[in-house]
C-alpha cells in the first residue's frame, strides 16, 4: 500500500459534521496508470487525442483503484471493530448483498449477490460488518470459488462461530460480453462450515430462507 494516498471529495457529496464521502486515490499509482492507459488508448484507438478521451486515461486510472480498493483493506480488522459478547445461538442471515468484482482472467466486471449466514458462539458482529467483508474480499482481482471462500474463512476466524454459510450467486461479463456471450447465465458458488457442513437440516434450512421474500 503506498504512503502517498491523496483524499479527493467525491462530486456532490454531502460535507458537514457528520457525513463526508471521501475517496482516496495513491498519487504515484494515479500517475503511473494514467501513462498506461494513454497508452492503451493509442493501440486500440484512430483518434486517441481527441477530446472524449482526453481525460479518459486518469478518469480510468482512479476508477480501477477504487474497483480494487479491497488489497488496502484488512477485512479481519472489520470484524474486530465491532465484535459483542452476546449468548446468541441461532442462524443470523445477511442476504442479498450486492458485490461488484472483477475477473482476473479477463479483467471484466462480474456482479451478484452475497448471502451470508453464520452461527454465533458467544460473539457476534455489527451486521454491516459482514456486507464489509464481502466488499473488502469482491474489490479485488478474484474468482468467485475463491471469493466464496475468502469470505467464509475470514468470518469463521474471525468469530469462531458454531458454523459459517455463503452463497454467491452472479453474472459474469466476461461469458456475456465475449467468449460464449450466454446473456442469461449465473454461477452460483458455496462455502460451508460446522454446522452448516455437517448438519444437512441447518444447511437445508439456510438455503431454504435465504430464498425466501420474507419482506
Amino acid at each position: 500500500m503506498d504512503n502517498d494516498f491523496i483524499q479527493i471529495m467525491g462530486e456532490g457529496t454531502i460535507n458537514d459534521d457528520e457525513y463526508a464521502k471521501i475517496e482516496q486515490f495513491s498519487a504515484a499509482r494515479t500517475q503511473k496508470l494514467e501513462e498506461l492507459y494513454k497508452g492503451v488508448l493509442d493501440v486500440i484507438d484512430p483518434e486517441p487525442t481527441r477530446e472524449g478521451l482526453e481525460k479518459t486515461p486518469i478518469r480510468v486510472a482512479k476508477a480501477m483503484q477504487f474497483q480494487t480498493q479491497g488489497y488496502n483493506i484488512d477485512p479481519r480488522k472489520i470484524l474486530q471493530s465491532a465484535t459483542f459478547i452476546e449468548d446468541y445461538k441461532q442462524m443470523v442471515i445477511v442476504k442479498d448483498i450486492e458485490l461488484y468484482s472483477m475477473c482476473e482472467h479477463h479483467m471484466i466486471p462480474f456482479f451478484g449477490k452475497a448471502h451470508v449466514a453464520y452461527i454465533p458462539n458467544g460473539k457476534i458482529t455489527g451486521l454491516s460488518k459482514i456486507a464489509r467483508v464481502v466488499d473488502a474480499y469482491s474489490r479485488r482481482l478474484q474468482v468467485q470459488e475463491r471469493l466464496t471462500m475468502q469470505i467464509r474463512d475470514c468470518i469463521d476466524e474471525g468469530l469462531r462461530p458454531l458454523g459459517v454459510a455463503v452463497v454467491i450467486e452472479a453474472k459474469h461479463l466476461c461469458m456475456m460480453m465475449r467468449g460464449v456471450q450466454k446473456q442469461n447465465s449465473v454461477t452460483t458458488t458455496s462455502a460451508f462450515t460446522g454446522a452448516f457442513l455437517n448438519d444437512t437440516k441447518t444447511r437445508e434450512e439456510f438455503i431454504h430462507l435465504i430464498g425466501t421474500k420474507l419482506h
